[in-house]
């Protein structure tokens, strides 16, 4: 039977920690043997206990001269609310420029939790993926280095031209949580960014045209050699794992956020997070991944032991996921 090849990924958490850290920690996951990570770009963390959201233009600055060999995306970018998408298709091309073939832009249509606080109010979905599809070809034209002046539905770009432009554009890889984000992110999109091992969503992202092209699925973890600690952990500033999907781009405030974990236990938690040292835990959420066709797996590991986690992966993990086929699965729990 043939091998699959898995790519293993470090998430970046600008909800949990300050610029500094973040450049940090990208250097550290680059040594350590990750593949590439993303860094999530945020107005707001998630709860007031996270307690950080950093510029993310100004840390990928850091990044790119932190680390050499790492492939680092936005994970993911909204372009099409609190910053126009003229603006980010510079910000990408600056930042693609300054890491020669290993930035990508992640897109998606963004919560209410980071967009609202211009004022122009929270659309229904349809209107927000309009908004995506239009910001994601004016970002595609102005890569191209031409003067570009755009008026459609949304947004107006007038006689705008970027000059500092990479040798080549970066890919814009797409998120999608439900069937018509889905078929935008393949059509749109050079890839499919999710944060749950759907496997109706990548066949039907693979069915309407994204086939052969990345998929990125996103992992909770919380590593700590105590299991009840990690699970703890992962409960006070990651309970939000445990709320419906339709809350985390609808509610406004990191406050309505804390407040909605509050009817979160600490064992629904761990039901959905792995917690703890056991390697097979963590390999066994990996591999439902994997079988729901994702070839790119981002590990976010919840709370400080960042170095720690590395160290356990590098150790335990890596050896056992290069090559991963059926015939060699995670023990059953």
């Amino acid at each position: 039977m043939q091998k699959q090849l898995v790519q293993l990924g470090y998430k970046l958490t600008s909800e949990e920690f300050p610029g500094t850290d973040l450049v940090r920690q990208a250097r550290a996951a680059e040594e350590h043997g990750f593949a590439f990570a993303l860094v999530s770009d945020h107005y707001h963390p998630w709860t007031d206990r996270q307690g950080q959201s950093p510029f993310v233009w100004t840390v990928l600055g850091g990044i790119a001269q932190a680390t050499s060999k790492l492939l680092v995306g936005t994970g993911v970018t909204c372009p099409s609310f609190r910053i126009h998408p003229a603006i980010i298709a510079q910000a990408a091309a600056t930042t693609a420029a300054m890491m020669p073939g290993r930035f990508f832009l992640g897109v998606g249509t963004g919560e209410n939790l980071n967009e609202h606080i211009l004022g122009q109010g929270w659309p229904e979905i349809k209107i927000r993926q309009e908004k995506l599809a239009e910001a994601i070809e004016i970002i595609r034209l102005l890569w191209k280095g031409e003067q570009v002046s755009h008026r459609g539905k949304h947004f107006v770009v007038e006689n705008a031209r970027i000059y500092s432009l990479p040798e080549s554009p970066p890919a814009v890889i797409v998120a999608a949580a439900g069937p018509k984000s889905a078929e935008m992110a393949a059509s749109l999109g050079d890839g499919l960014i999710a944060t749950e091992p759907d496997r109706k969503l990548v066949a039907r992202f693979k069915q309407h045209g994204g086939e052969g092209k990345p998929c990125y699925g996103e992992l909770h973890v919380c590593f700590d050699e105590n299991e009840q600690k990690a699970q703890q952990l992962a409960h006070e500033l990651w309970g939000v794992a445990g709320l419906p999907g339709q809350l985390f781009s609808e509610l406004p405030l990191p406050a309505l956020f804390e407040k909605s974990t509050e009817l979160v236990s600490v064992e629904q938690v761990a039901k959905l997070i792995p917690c703890g040292p056991d390697p097979e835990k963590h390999l066994r959420a990996m591999h439902e991944y994997i079988e729901a066709g994702f070839d790119r797996v981002l590990i976010h590991q919840i709370g400080p032991n960042q170095v720690p986690f590395m160290d356990f992966y590098a150790r335990e993990i890596f050896p056992r996921l290069s090559l991963f086929t059926p015939e060699h699965r995670p023990k059953a729990a």
